[in-house]
């Protein structure tokens, strides 16, 4: 056990670390500060054990098992966090019903905290010795406790994600992948809690266990002081003289919005070719409101805001694709037409086209007649 407790207490410092440093963060303040208590409480939760299984003492396995009720915390912690961040809520009092979870196991696992010398030492023998009885009873309702709370968090992601692409042709860019990687790690880590609880298994044993919250605390790090400004981003909500408007709009304000999109999208330098394109920007551009132009993207020329700009772009690329005379990269034609990363112009062109973007390239030129 002597290696997972250095990797505890190593785990443990880099997330008081990490704590520090995310509280102090200016960027997404509200959300970095509940990110912040998150990170430190998971390395309270790391430090405790580290001390509890290097002196296996009564008294220490009270506080072990105090810091194993933390988990009930880790779940409605990251739906608060994701929750600050796509929508710019602070932790209000009311929130305190996402820590219930918790306060209803702190109360079931009151014995162990009042109970005497002997039946902390009673309980810490068990615990030592691997017999599974001695608190396992509560994994099974943390994984779905937890669970529920990480898909309700992914849901959320799911909705700021569409308004991305309803209002940003670089959505793909600013789509919050790491709350992906950050809600996989924990079901992964709680998945393993439940195999152990129900069935033994050597390998799965609890210092693998942590040791994964210590890896898991390097990958918080690694993500969320790179994270970039996190704006929120509600609906397309037209003000109330706009829905009466829109109520009797006819097929001739659509098509007149269509025709200014189509001026607006063409010649020499299109709008498309501005990286971080918004529906405002178009909108201020065309002289409609924005409701009606989104209206007109949605109903008439299909898809996301986003989608519709990703079709005009690939257009663009795959017509400069299929010039033998073109010198520029495939990479640097995508850049040039708007696209802001490889991986959202390899998607959005397979999608449209059906072939990789050099097989396309390779195909057009070799049908050009030698002159």
């Amino acid at each position: 056990m002597t290696f997972w407790i250095f990797i505890y207490f190593a785990g443990a410092l880099q997330a008081a670390l990490l704590a520090l440093t995310l509280w102090r963060q200016l960027a997404n303040r509200a959300a970095n500060h509940l990110l912040a208590v998150w990170v430190g409480l998971s390395g309270l939760d790391l430090a405790v054990k580290a001390m509890y299984w290097h002196e296996l003492s009564p008294e220490w396995f009270r506080a072990y098992r105090f810091v194993a009720l933390f988990p009930f915390l880790y779940g409605s912690l990251f739906y608060l966090y994701v929750r600050a961040l796509v929508e710019e809520r602070k932790f209000r009092v009311r929130d305190t019903m996402h820590l219930l979870g918790f306060i209803v196991m702190l109360v079931l696992n009151g014995y162990v905290f009042v109970g005497s010398h002997a039946l902390l030492q009673s309980l810490s023998q068990r615990w030592i010795a691997g017999e599974r009885a001695v608190g396992a009873w509560f994994d099974v309702p943390l994984f779905l406790y937890s669970l529920s709370y990480v898909v309700a968090a992914l849901l959320l992601v799911r909705g700021y994600r569409q308004r991305l692409r309803e209002r940003r042709s670089d959505a793909d860019r600013l789509s919050l992948r790491w709350i992906d990687a950050m809600a996989g790690f924990q079901i992964v880590i709680w998945t393993l809690a439940v195999v152990q609880a129900l069935v033994y298994l050597p390998i799965f044993n609890y210092g693998l266990l942590f040791g994964l919250v210590a890896a898991w605390v390097c990958m918080v790090g690694w993500f969320s002081l790179g994270q970039p400004p996190v704006s929120a981003e509600p609906p397309i909500v037209p003000a109330q003289n706009e829905r009466d408007a829109e109520s009797t709009a006819d097929t001739a304000r659509y098509a007149d919005v269509e025709t200014r999109l189509t001026q607006l999208m063409s010649g020499d330098a299109p709008l498309y070719f501005e990286p971080a394109l918004t529906i405002g920007q178009v909108a201020k551009r065309s002289g409609y409101p924005e409701y009606l132009v989104s209206a007109v993207i949605n109903r008439r020329l299909g898809g996301s805001f986003c989608d519709y700009v990703n079709r005009l772009r690939v257009e663009a690329v795959r017509e400069r694709l299929a010039n033998p005379a073109e010198p520029r990269t495939i990479l640097d034609l995508a850049y040039a037409c708007g696209f802001t990363s490889k991986s959202t112009f390899n998607a959005a062109f397979k999608r449209q086209v059906g072939d990789t973007p050099s097989n396309y390239r390779r195909q057009r030129t070799a049908s050009e007649p030698v002159t």
